[in-house]
């Protein structure tokens, strides 16, 4: 029985499991380095450890100074939210054999999909189309070329480990393979350890929309609908919404299937997203899946009424799934928009010193926030410092509470990204659900550089 959680993150994410864990009467556990000791989550949790100075390879990636902490609190639990290490194999393992329960799926499932080679292969063997590409590692340039003359350019060069579009590009021809190959496969390696690399297709006009899965550990899974995901910089989501306004009911049907059948044929538990990229016509291929909670698992909550956060402690717990799929209905239209510490133009991040943060509030207005007035923003970390969620009937009252949200947010002292949101939602292209993952270069970009 789950009565003390460590969670072993920061920022709004840590914030976010300690709201779903006072609700059930949990107690909290937060860890924070030198950089975040006056991050609101520290004091929301009911005890804190310092784990390091502010770098995160030492302190939030510190394996055995997590489960030093988790031991001392006496911890029966830890969630690891998103980034850092909630797709580590290893830490997931290390959490179990220390005697913690791990709040995600298996180290063997987080293993096969946290490598995109092996998880192409599975997605295959399970009967979900994927994108046209390379079997396997590419270790040469030589190679990928020779790859590149049987896919077709253009093509997605990526990082089979890690993501957040790091290690990943678009190439059109031989020579921008033979330059961004070794230096995409140096960063890889660095980032995450290996720079194995390989090749996919890349699907023009593609839409990036991903499917929530719950399962328990006892046969039962469900999707909880799809979230669109195209609005991105630097192959990064800004903007998020549920459900999209592309897809149709029968393939809104057939992609959630699809990650349902793939759920189980991987015996995957607790939450998780299988992403997809979706063509002008509607055919769906795998990208990804990510074995952990999303950055923008908050609009889906907003449409089905569900605790994503809880549901991962229940299934953790032992819990079985309380509803069913036939019970799972769509209310609604939600939309979030990240907030970034940075240049809206360069999209440089932009740490600092805030003199004062002043939030929107009102009915249907959601704030995820890491940040408070008087608060340094430091280069340590990923620049998001707040997420704002607007639901509304549809998507056309979702926009425009959402643009009124955006004008009411009072940021001082450093630059956000809040002018760029504010442009993207008044785009006619955007409210007319013209939103493509090339949307900020061929709509956003052209519009602030010409000034």
């Amino acid at each position: 029985m789950i009565k003390k959680i460590l969670i072993a993150n920061r920022g709004e994410i840590a914030s976010r499991i300690i709201r779903s864990c006072k609700k059930l009467g949990i107690q909290t556990v937060a860890i924070y380095s030198e950089a975040d000791q006056k991050a609101p989550y520290v004091s929301m949790a009911d005890e804190s450890y310092l784990i390091g100075p502010p770098r995160v390879n030492e302190s939030y990636l510190k394996t055995e100074k997590i489960i030093t902490a988790a031991k001392e609190a006496k911890a029966d639990a830890i969630h690891p939210g998103y980034g850092f290490l909630s797709e580590s194999d290893q830490f997931a393992e290390k959490c179990r054999s220390e005697g913690f329960i791990f709040i995600g799926p298996t180290a063997e499932v987080m293993r096969k999909m946290g490598s995109k080679i092996e998880a192409r292969k599975a997605m295959q063997e399970a009967g979900v189309p994927v994108v046209p590409g390379t079997e396997g590692a590419v270790a040469t340039i030589e190679e990928a070329i020779e790859g590149a003359e049987s896919i077709g350019y253009p093509i997605m060069l990526k990082a089979s480990a890690g993501g957040g579009g790091i290690g990943m590009q678009v190439v059109q021809s031989d020579e921008e393979l033979t330059k961004a190959f070794e230096s995409n496969s140096k960063r890889a390696l660095t980032f995450f350890g290996d720079g194995s690399m390989f090749m996919e297709k890349k699907v023009e006009n593609a839409r990036h929309i991903e499917i929530q899965l719950l399962a328990d550990n006892h046969g039962n899974a469900i999707h909880l609908f799809e979230r669109e995901c195209s609005i991105q910089r630097r192959n990064q989501k800004v903007i998020e919404e549920a459900p999209s306004s592309f897809i149709s009911d029968k393939t809104r049907n057939a992609m959630g299937e699809a990650a349902v059948n793939a759920a189980r044929a991987l015996g995957y538990t607790n939450a998780g997203t299988i992403e997809f990229l979706v063509d002008k016509d509607e055919n769906f291929y795998f990208l990804e899946m990510n074995t952990r909670i999303q950055v923008e698992h908050p609009v889906t909550e907003e449409i089905t009424g569900l605790d994503i956060v809880e549901a991962q402690i229940q299934i953790a717990n032992g819990e079985q799934l309380g509803i069913t799929q036939d019970e799972m209905h769509i209310n609604g239209h939600a939309i979030e928009v990240r907030i970034y510490a940075e240049d809206p133009v360069t999209f440089f991040p932009s740490p600092g010193h805030i003199t004062i943060f002043e939030a929107p509030e009102g009915e249907f207005i959601r704030n995820e926030t890491a940040v408070t007035s008087d608060y340094d923003v430091t280069p340590f970390y990923d620049p998001m410092i707040g997420k704002l969620i607007v639901k509304g009937i549809n998507r056309e009252a979702a926009i425009s509470l959402l643009k009124k949200a955006l004008k009411d947010y009072k940021i001082e002292g450093i630059k956000t990204n809040i002018p760029m949101l504010l442009s993207i939602l008044e785009n006619e292209q955007f409210q007319n659900g013209n939103t493509t993952t090339a949307f900020v270069q061929e709509y956003y970009l052209p519009q602030v550089q010409t000034k």
